[in-house]
């Protein structure tokens, strides 16, 4: 027999409006991150010479997938105990090209003022026993609403373009097999994370040789112009003096 809880008009309402209050104050969370890191990746490509952020994508937990995990964690039933025990609720997913990007890219999100940091996972140094390789911070940040300032708890997970590749193919398999994967297909997805991982240490090294190359080069090429097409090779003499100049008219 259905059991029905008896509900006014107005309750349904207060209900209505306090869910809905609930979700956007998640939905609005993922707009600052998103701000923040949007506001990084456009300093990286009009002022320096290199962009750590290859791809940004973010996700906002349905209701229903909240209360499967609830009941999963059994956590409490309520608002509040979602609130504080879910922090995953909101999430953000940032791919870059290698490994040193994703500590430098954790580094510069924590040194923002109003972002506090709650929780570093790093199974980039300890990787999951299946292989499984991220680094996954948990950060609080502040909201405003017409009348109250909310703390919201959000996810950011950093990975290599590798690592992304091979977690998407990991939960395609598991959803394939309906989580019940066969022992030889879980050995050969370790065994493809080790060589991804392989392959973001190759790739970490070429970029450094590029990067000592480039800077030999524009050492090599400060004292050089090109006019018309034609390189002229400057004296250390008249680039002194030029830079001289320089500096006597930047003083005035």
């Amino acid at each position: 027999m259905e059991i029905t809880i008896p509900i006014d008009f107005e309750q349904m309402k207060e209900v209505k409006v306090e869910l809905t209050r609930f979700m956007m104050s998640y939905k609005f969370a993922l707009h600052e991150v998103m701000t923040k890191i949007n506001i990084l990746k456009e300093e990286f490509q009009y002022i320096h010479d290199y962009n750590p952020i290859e791809h940004v994508k973010s996700r906002l937990k349905s209701p229903e997938s909240i209360l499967n995990k609830v009941y999963r964690k059994g956590y409490e039933l309520s608002l509040d105990s979602i609130r504080e025990n879910i922090r995953d609720i909101a999430g953000v997913r940032i791919t870059c090209s290698f490994v040193s990007d994703i500590y430098e890219i954790s580094r510069m999100i924590q040194n923002q003022k109003d972002v506090k940091l709650i929780e570093c996972k790093d199974y980039i140094k300890n990787p999951k026993p299946n292989g499984y390789q991220s680094l996954h911070l948990i950060i609080q940040i502040p909201i405003f609403m017409s009348d109250r300032e909310e703390q919201m708890y959000v996810e950011i997970q950093i990975r290599t373009i590798a690592m992304d590749f091979w977690a998407s193919l990991e939960h395609k398999i598991y959803y394939k097999y309906d989580q019940d994967v066969p022992r030889h297909l879980k050995q050969e997805l370790k065994e493809a994370a080790l060589q991804a991982a392989q392959l973001d240490l190759k790739m970490e090294k070429i970029q450094k040789e590029m990067k000592e190359i480039k800077r030999r080069n524009s050492e090599k090429s400060a004292h050089q112009l090109v006019i018309d097409s034609e390189m002229l090779q400057i004296p250390e003499e008249l680039f002194k003096a030029a830079l001289n100049d320089t500096n006597r008219k930047g003083s005035i």
